[in-house]
């Protein structure tokens, strides 16, 4: 671990007490509109979520999933919905699912792809996160589609299939509402950039490309590393700090903040030993936190400002123990949480870095924590929910069984945890009939 001379050493508090994220109770305990929540920080203040199931305990319905997809489900004015694809990805789908009882609403093929692009197995062609607010739902599939549908009658409104980018590995980045605009990630192997759409009628409103110099050509003029140090899957985020709007990009080597207006870089922080980085930003009031990505990677506490390359002056402190990849972060209590893709769970100071404590959970994780009533869920590739307590002392409260692994992140409405495994979507909740 690195710390710089000049430490952070404002309060921490979270988006979810702060900085104009604030929403309604009602918002915040019926609909989960967007990959990591509300906030899109993977927190709720939701009351009387449970903490013990299995397949036969505390599930209010189990509705089977057709395909192979990893993307989230979100919850909008009483619908769940989600994302789904052919295993071979020539078959791109949404679904929707009443809350109330699992029953399948609405089953929409949206686009039959002639020559899918090549996916690696770990990934699929449905991982991207749709984004919801009342009355439409935004789906997108990388550059083979992204959509507008009308979500009360599962008309298309708007689409977009001209969008150029190798996605290598396949597509993951989320897509998210910011005012009257869509932002999405766009990172492959031949074209890196962050594209805002008009969110009514789908035009673009700006585009820009990613500005960092690669430096991975190699003689024959071609990316070296067939193409993964270009690479990246991230979500992008919105936070303010001092008042202004910034739109947090990570892609391949670096991460960006951006005028979300206009799509106008401010800064980034270069980490070129990294690639891939595959989370969504958490932030405080002061600062931003994301783990660096593949290869050499690191968690960084970035204080936002600055123009251009402002890696040596604001980068606050750097973490190497046990770094995600996959799963996002969780800030909460003044504590920075995190779970690695091998099960190592992690505590860390968010104002210095320094390591709280560290334990082993067991498992494998792609799926992102969730922070409820002062308690981290981490939901694993296995199926198993470690439930523990989001303090300075390791303790697990509960673990959790089903039958089926989790590779996307769960959501939450009302007292209950809808959470998706590879082959089916469950309603969990303590009052289960």
């Amino acid at each position: 671990m690195r710390r710089s001379t000049s430490l952070h050493q404002g309060r921490i508090t979270t988006l979810a007490l702060s900085i104009g994220f604030a929403f309604s109770s009602l918002a915040a305990e019926q609909n989960w509109p967007q990959f990591r929540g509300p906030s899109g920080l993977g927190l709720t203040d939701a009351r009387g979520l449970p903490i013990t199931w299995s397949e036969t305990q505390n599930v209010v319905w189990k509705t089977p999933i057709h395909g192979r997809a990893w993307s989230s489900p979100v919850v909008q004015d009483g619908t769940v919905w989600l994302t789904t694809a052919s295993e071979d990805g020539r078959v791109l789908s949404v679904i929707s699912v009443e809350n109330d009882s699992g029953k399948v609403i609405l089953d929409k093929l949206l686009s039959e792809v002639e020559r899918p692009q090549f996916a690696h197995k770990f990934n699929t062609y449905a991982s991207p996160t749709p984004t919801t607010e009342p009355g439409r739902i935004y789906v997108t599939f990388g550059s083979p589609l992204t959509a507008c549908l009308d979500s009360k009658t599962g008309q298309i409104l708007w689409e977009r299939r001209d969008f150029v980018c190798n996605h290598f590995r396949g597509a993951g980045s989320s897509p998210i509402l910011h005012g009257d605009l869509l932002i999405m990630n766009f990172d492959g192997s031949d074209f890196q950039f962050v594209v805002a759409l008009d969110k009514k009628t789908g035009k673009t409103v700006w585009r820009v490309e990613r500005s960092i110099d690669y430096k991975d050509l190699g003689p024959d003029g071609k990316p070296e590393a067939e193409g993964d140090w270009r690479k990246a899957f991230a979500t992008p985020h919105v936070a303010r700090f001092g008042g202004n709007p910034i739109l947090i990009s990570q892609g391949a080597k670096a991460a960006y903040g951006y005028e979300p207006g206009t799509g106008r870089e401010l800064w980034r922080v270069e980490e070129r030993s990294s690639h891939s980085g595959g989370t969504r930003p958490v932030v405080s009031d002061d600062l931003i936190f994301f783990p660096s990505g593949w290869s050499q990677g690191q968690v960084l506490a970035v204080r936002p400002g600055g123009s251009g390359d402002v890696t040596e002056s604001h980068v606050v402190w750097r973490s190497k123990r046990n770094t995600p990849k996959k799963p996002s972060l969780v800030l909460a209590k003044e504590l920075l949480f995190m779970i690695d893709d091998g099960g190592v769970a992690g505590c860390i100071d968010p104002r210095t870095g320094d390591e709280i404590w560290r334990e082993r959970v067991g498992g494998n994780y792609s799926a992102s924590p969730l922070f409820a009533e002062d308690r981290l869920y981490l939901f694993s590739e296995e199926g198993k929910t470690t439930v523990i307590d989001a303090s300075r002392t390791f303790r697990v409260l509960a673990t959790n069984e089903l039958s089926d692994g989790f590779m996307a992140s769960p959501a939450v409405t009302g007292k209950a945890l809808i959470l998706r495994s590879k082959s089916a979507l469950y309603r969990i909740e303590a009052t289960a009939r």
